[in-house]
């Protein structure tokens, strides 16, 4: 995994990270920048290259008609964390942008949720444009797997 020194998000991270409230911070701060992801108050637990950790915590506005965790809501937070860790660990000269999600709903999502997201492959620099998938897993207070996704990540090298 290629680690970018010119990377912010992971920069900005690895500074507020040190203090008490820091992860709640930058968890703020990535929603001012994506508005939509509030809805689901993420506190990012871990974000280095090649992983990406956020957890969500169980409040009625992510419920369902069953009261439990929305499958949208679950799909929320799923692209958030592959959003961010394709970014954490992209190369300096690539971008990206979500293309796709197929999504497996393993059993009802009650509790705090907490979505752990992978690359499938390494991250590389390229010529050329390619599809990255992104593994997420999301698992409820037991440990128990809730929820899986793989998310297409469009990379291409940026505009010069």
């Amino acid at each position: 995994m290629h680690e970018r020194a010119s990377n912010r998000l992971l920069a900005l991270y690895r500074r507020l990270a040190r203090f008490a409230l820091g992860r709640w911070l930058f968890g703020r701060l990535v929603c001012v920048r994506a508005p939509y992801f509030a809805t689901i108050a993420p506190r990012f637990d871990r974000l280095e290259p090649g992983v990406c950790e956020i957890s969500m915590p169980d409040r009625r506005r992510v419920h369902n008609h069953l009261g439990t965790v929305h499958a949208i809501a679950l799909c929320n937070l799923a692209e958030l964390a592959a959003g961010v860790v394709t970014d954490a660990t992209l190369p300096p000269s690539m971008r990206w942008i979500p293309k796709g999600m197929q999504v497996d709903y393993l059993k009802k999502a009650r509790g705090r949720m907490r979505a752990v997201a992978l690359p499938a492959v390494p991250i590389i620099a390229s010529e050329a444009a390619y599809e990255l998938p992104v593994d997420v897993e999301v698992r409820d207070p037991s440990g128990d797997a809730v929820f899986r996704a793989r998310i297409a990540m469009w990379v291409s090298p940026k505009r010069r």
